[in-house]
């Protein structure tokens, strides 16, 4: 069956119903669920995982079509790559879903409390956000992940997903939706767009007496693009500029470990290190080791003037380059006088992604992360760390640079809100 919709099914009279039908369930949906008890939620977590892994070659047949048709998207030999769903990845999917199932509800939990002199109690609750819609890319697990941690934290949402992932993201909200119903839950909590219809977003984002959050996961321009129409709040991050610097103090042998690291494991992603800035007082003995390391992995470093002193092959690094998350085996490179130089770099050129510090100076330790202005800051290790599942927190639906309401990788408490619960027994104001 080709689920792949160029205009919204017959039963809607148009594009504009579809999409407020849609709103309309997922609310209702959300009322469900805000009830729902950490047994139901982690039932349908476990019956998903079961029915993901049963049903698998059904999601290898919907991907294998997915794969076919990818070339015709012009996808590239690494995006097809993160569209090809495998056994094993399918086993990776299910994980997914039983480690948020050992995550701590959120929902329900007392953040705060106090007893009054007056003798009301006020406690602080955690609550659900309501419905969230997710726009993101054609990754399989992100599907998963997301319908995970938003039941679990007790909202709807309503996934739009890249349209080179169509057969998957159908095959996968099929069981995903198939679980809830066996678990007693509302199959509209968790929804998937039929259509590839651009403007079907954008009638979405005019939506929040539905629709409480977006998110949107994917190329700059798909987020100011949200940003822009959007009518609800929306969190997200436009870029990973993320840097290293390496201070005077720095074990160079461990700066070029995490470097190399930073930037070369998966140079393509978020996470990864786009510049590095090198204290002058170790910029001889640095350079040309992380130069030559670099280049044996296909580097290409542009730096300034006192870096090609240092590394003859780099290329002259411009304003721009300073600025730009190449998400490519390309890096910048400065060398700077100061941990203050290297922190008002960092704040003037970086995307308040992740940052990171190489030294053993405990004062410049503190420096660095009370004044750097940054979702994540990393002391002595990797810009790749910044990562739901490798700092604890499991899944993640994508990392925030924003300050408000969350910061970094947002799982299930950063798709929770609170509500003040007060209690008394006949109090009035006087």
């Amino acid at each position: 069956m080709n689920v792949e919709l160029k205009n919204p099914p017959e039963s809607f009279a148009s594009l504009a119903s579809l999409c407020r039908g849609m709103a309309e369930r997922a609310k209702a949906a959300s009322q469900v669920l805000v009830s729902a008890s950490t047994a139901v939620k982690n039932a349908w977590l476990l019956r998903a995982s079961v029915n993901l892994q049963a049903r698998g070659a059904e999601l290898l047949e919907a991907n294998a079509r997915d794969l076919a048709a990818a070339p015709g998207f012009g996808l590239n030999a690494a995006a097809i790559d993160r569209l090809k769903l495998t056994t094993a990845g399918i086993s990776a999917v299910e994980r997914g879903l039983q480690q948020v199932m050992a995550l701590p509800d959120p929902v329900g939990e007392i953040r705060e409390g106090g007893l009054r002199p007056n003798g009301l109690q006020v406690l602080k609750v955690g609550v659900p956000i309501g419905v969230v819609f997710f726009i993101y890319e054609s990754r399989p697990n992100v599907t998963v992940d997301a319908a995970g941690l938003c039941v679990k934290s007790g909202n709807a949402v309503i996934l739009r997903g890249g349209k080179e992932a169509v057969h998957t993201n159908t095959a996968l909200h099929r069981i995903l939706a198939d679980s809830l119903e066996q678990c007693g839950l509302p199959r509209d909590a968790i929804q998937l767009v039929p259509t590839a219809d651009r403007e079907a977003v954008g009638h979405f984002l005019k939506m929040p007496a539905f629709i409480d959050l977006a998110i949107p996961r994917g190329g700059k321009s798909l987020i100011e693009r949200v940003v822009a129409e959007a009518m609800m709040p929306v969190l997200k991050h436009y870029d990973g500029n993320c840097h290293i610097y390496v201070d005077a103090s720095a074990d160079l042998g461990m700066a070029e470990r995490i470097v190399v690291n930073a930037k070369c494991s998966r140079p393509g992603v978020c996470n990864a290190a786009e510049s590095l800035l090198v204290h002058a007082a170790v910029a001889e003995g640095f350079l040309p080791r992380i130069g030559s390391a670099l280049a044996a992995k296909g580097v290409e470093i542009r730096g300034c003037d006192e870096t090609r002193r240092h590394i003859p092959t780099a290329k002259p690094a411009t304003e721009d380059d300073y600025r730009t998350e190449f998400l490519d085996l390309i890096i910048s490179v400065k060398v700077v006088e100061s941990l203050d130089a290297a922190v008002c770099h960092i704040n003037s050129y970086g995307s308040k992604h992740t940052d990171a510090i190489v030294t053993r100076d405990l004062a410049a330790v503190q420096a660095f992360t009370r004044q750097v202005d940054s979702a994540a800051v990393m002391v002595n290790a990797s810009t790749r760390f910044n990562d739901g599942f490798e700092l604890g927190l499991g899944a993640e639906i994508g990392i925030s640079t924003d300050k408000f309401h969350a910061r970094g990788p947002c799982g299930l408490r950063e798709l929770t809100t609170y509500k003040y619960v007060v209690t008394g027994n006949g109090q009035i104001r006087e």
